[in-house]
């Protein structure tokens, strides 16, 4: 099954969360896009908390070969021109996500 996730917050435990599902969906076979969008784009600035290891989620996401997207317009928003560790993306990208998917989750 392919399955899109939309986070949509920065809040550490809806990340932490998000990530999670991630990774157990990859590990059961099933092929994973994260789209971030809104408050969601500002993964990178998210230090991991006592309770949330997000640094160490997304890192195994990605060793996982998970895909994950950020929304080029939330990211200018909040002043970043580019993401370091995935692609800037479109609303052309998150409908194709969609489009392709089985399953479309909303975190956040």
């Amino acid at each position: 099954m392919k399955i899109g996730i939309i986070l949509q917050s920065n809040n550490p435990e809806h990340i932490w969360n998000t990530f999670r599902f991630g990774i157990t969906s990859l590990k059961a076979n099933h092929g994973v896009t994260i789209f971030l969008m809104n408050e969601g784009a500002e993964l990178e600035t998210i230090s991991d908390t006592k309770d949330f290891d997000i640094s160490k989620k997304v890192a195994e996401y990605r060793e996982l070969k998970g895909n994950l997207y950020a929304c080029g317009t939330c990211l200018e928003i909040r002043g970043k021109k580019e993401a370091g560790v995935y692609p800037v993306s479109t609303m052309t990208d998150l409908l194709k996500m969609v489009e392709e998917s089985d399953k479309v989750l909303v975190f956040g």
